[in-house]
């Protein structure tokens, strides 16, 4: 067991606001200490730990190695969590676009050191051709297995994410986990990353992944109500002179 779980959430300024209501809700509800950090492009580039390079094509990003598009910042920095832990212990790795419903101590049960890294192995199909902000929607194997990474980033396998190799691979080998071999991934509860249309049961972590109530026209997404719930609360604590260290962006670099 740990006593306190590191946490990087992906950051794009875009999303800001779900950036704050995702660690609000983490934070919020867990029972364990979080070591919890955003991490953010920028500072990875300033340190020289990232230099993918992308050109704008049609209103998008794509990415110059392998030609496809991409909708986030954190597409591919969220691979260099194993190397900003220093390739000790675990760490867990959360989309932006998460609504926590449950404590993640939880999690802590599934911890298997025989894993690099464990996952929602759920088939996610999406039918819709856009996704967040009028992005593509791109289909790859393991779709939405990487938006939510439980990373055991001592683990020999792990140690593949070499900063080479999150800068040069292609994006279906970084996202579709082909840096490992099929018994080297575990399994979390579908519940951790709740895709409407695709996750049965209760959630415990809501994903958002067509974008979620903080775009005008995703008002009315499922789960919209809860989001706005805890969006509310950071701002009760804002009007009542709160002053919150949840919400200073800090480099994960």
């Amino acid at each position: 067991m740990i006593d306190t779980l590191p946490v990087l959430i992906g950051f794009d300024a875009r999303e800001a606001l779900a950036f704050d209501v995702c660690r609000h809700s983490l934070l919020r509800r867990s029972s364990m200490p979080l070591h919890v950090r955003a991490l953010r492009q920028d500072g990875l580039r300033h340190a020289g730990l990232y230099r993918r390079k992308a050109v704008m094509r049609d209103g998008q990003q794509v990415d110059v190695i392998d030609g496809r598009p991409f909708s986030t910042d954190f597409s591919f920095t969220r691979f260099l969590v194993p190397a900003l832990c220093q390739y000790e212990g675990w760490a867990l790795f959360v989309d932006c676009d998460f609504l926590f419903l449950a404590d993640v101590a939880e999690l802590l049960r599934c911890m298997d050191d025989r894993k690099a890294v464990l996952v929602c192995r759920q088939v996610h199909d999406p039918v819709e051709g856009v996704k967040m902000d009028g992005c593509t929607q791109s289909r790859y194997r393991r779709k939405n297995w990487s938006s939510f990474m439980l990373l055991n980033c001592g683990h020999p396998a792990t140690k593949r994410l070499t900063d080479a190799a999150v800068n040069e691979r292609p994006g279906s080998w970084l996202h579709g986990l082909e840096w490992l071999r099929d018994e080297e991934i575990g399994d979390l509860p579908h519940q951790w990353n709740w895709i409407a249309g695709t996750t049965r049961g209760e959630p415990k972590a809501i994903h958002y992944t067509t974008g979620g109530p903080w775009f005008p026209d995703q008002a009315s997404v499922a789960f919209a109500r809860e989001w706005r719930d805890e969006y509310a609360q950071i701002r009760a604590g804002a009007r009542n002179g709160a002053t919150d260290p949840l919400f200073v962006s800090e480099q994960a670099a």
